[in-house]
């Protein structure tokens, strides 16, 4: 049996952090794509927030941890996998607060602007998912679009600074988490900055195939949710 079990969907990018990371580091691991079974009672036993990826194994207190920043965190810690997350306090403070500022600020407004167009189930009590008419809805759509220079032009002049990856000379697994998330901007055809079209294109070259191959499978599910141009 694997050393990890990951059970994911493999059109999110937020699996695809994980997936990633576990290839790049070397991992004894097995993956479980759960498309169409989540949700079942075996399932919601190990995972009650019903939340991919989600990672089994014998070290974790309950056997099991979603959140994929938690996720890459825990296996860094357990494997002394300090490339992907150095254990100088402030280096890691830096790569925590990029990570922090993902999911909680950056990430939500991705997810506005690009999951009308990849048909993902959006977040209670917003326009999205009211009863309000279709245009109300692309406008809070495009709003968040519109608002994603903001939090995404910090990440060039505050965490990246100059520097080719947050963590420095090497892809962290925040350079991985920033680099994954960019993937669902091209449902919407969003044009990234230079900055970060090299920065993403620096986590792939550098990961290779670790990055390349389970990314050729989010590429592949965002082109084909994309409207046909005739």
């Amino acid at each position: 049996m694997p050393d990890n079990t990951l059970c994911i969907l493999k059109p999110s990018v937020n699996n695809l952090s994980a997936r990633v990371f576990v290839r790049a580091a070397g991992l004894d691991f097995d993956e479980v794509d759960m498309w169409g079974n989540k949700g079942t009672p075996d399932f919601l036993a190990k995972d009650p927030a019903d939340l991919t990826p989600l990672l089994e194994e014998e070290g974790l207190p309950r056997g099991s941890l979603w959140e994929s920043c938690a996720i890459m965190q825990y296996l860094c810690n357990k494997h002394g996998l300090d490339q992907f997350y150095p254990t100088d306090p402030g280096q890691r403070a830096m790569i925590d607060s990029a990570m922090f500022y993902l999911v909680g600020t950056l990430y939500p407004l991705v997810a506005r602007a690009t999951y009308p167009t990849l048909n993902f189930p959006q977040y209670p009590g917003e326009a999205a998912t009211s009863e309000a008419d279709d245009e109300v809805k692309e406008k809070a759509r495009q709003d968040a679009e519109d608002a994603i220079a903001v939090p995404l032009e910090a990440y060039n002049k505050f965490f990246l600074d100059g520097k080719k990856f947050i963590g420095g000379d090497s892809p962290s697994i925040a350079d991985i988490r920033l680099a994954v998330t960019l993937e669902f901007l091209a449902a919407i055809d969003y044009e990234l900055p230079a900055w970060a079209k090299e920065h993403k294109e620096a986590v792939e070259s550098t990961l290779g195939d670790a990055y390349s191959e389970p990314a050729a499978e989010v590429r592949e599910f965002v082109g084909s949710m994309k409207p046909q141009v005739a």
